[in-house]
């Protein structure tokens, strides 16, 4: 069977890369496309459910599960852990199913390292004004903090360069389409063409 490919997609704050995300996922079936669910020590916010939005542990299963190496990656924000369970990934993978991850360049550096072979999507904002205009949207932050996240969304912005495929969200739809045609042209990769079409391959070469 052949293997699924982990695709990591980091942005900054209103680039709208969430909202990407569950777009794509609504116009692929499960058995084809998923999300990564993350362990995390935080807790259950109303309406979250524990192995759908995360896996809820508590600190020391959590550092328990960093000593056994359990994560691709993993950090502290705020003093609870976030972290991407290597088993939890390379399960999913091994079905043939892609696997989408959601996470900052930090993250995305971490899962590099150690599964090289996962891709990367950066996805831009068309304009700082634009940018600008969707924290303002949110209509919850105030002056100071709005700065404080555009100066924060620069920072991560320069590392776009690090990533394997570049998308500006400027046209929503569309850059939807990008999405969608990254995983198609990773799908029609050799590798994995070889490993689906084995035996196709096999009949047509043979004597």
């Amino acid at each position: 069977m052949a293997q699924g490919t982990l695709f990591i997609v980091s942005a900054p704050s209103g680039a709208g890369k969430s909202s990407l995300i569950q777009a794509l996922l609504k116009t692929q079936p499960l058995y084809d496309t998923q999300v990564s669910v993350s362990h995390t020590t935080r807790n259950v916010r109303p309406g979250e459910n524990h192995g759908e939005h995360y896996y809820f542990v508590s600190k020391p299963e959590f550092e328990a599960m960093i000593g056994e190496d359990a994560f691709l990656e993993h950090a502290e924000v705020f003093g609870n852990y976030y972290g991407t369970s290597r088993k939890a990934i390379e399960q999913v993978l091994s079905t043939g199913v892609d696997v989408f991850l959601d996470i900052d360049w930090q993250g995305a550096q971490q899962i590099r390292q150690r599964m090289p072979q996962a891709r990367s999507i950066f996805v831009l904002p068309p304009s700082k004004d634009e940018l600008d205009r969707r924290l303002r949207g949110r209509g919850q932050d105030s002056e100071e903090v709005i700065a404080k996240r555009m100066a924060q969304a620069v920072a991560e912005m320069s590392h776009y360069a690090e990533y394997d495929y570049l998308i500006v969200n400027d046209d929503f739809d569309l850059a939807v389409s990008d999405l969608k045609h990254i995983i198609r042209a990773e799908r029609l990769r050799m590798g994995r063409q070889k490993a689906r079409h084995d035996a196709l391959i096999s009949k047509l070469l043979a004597d």
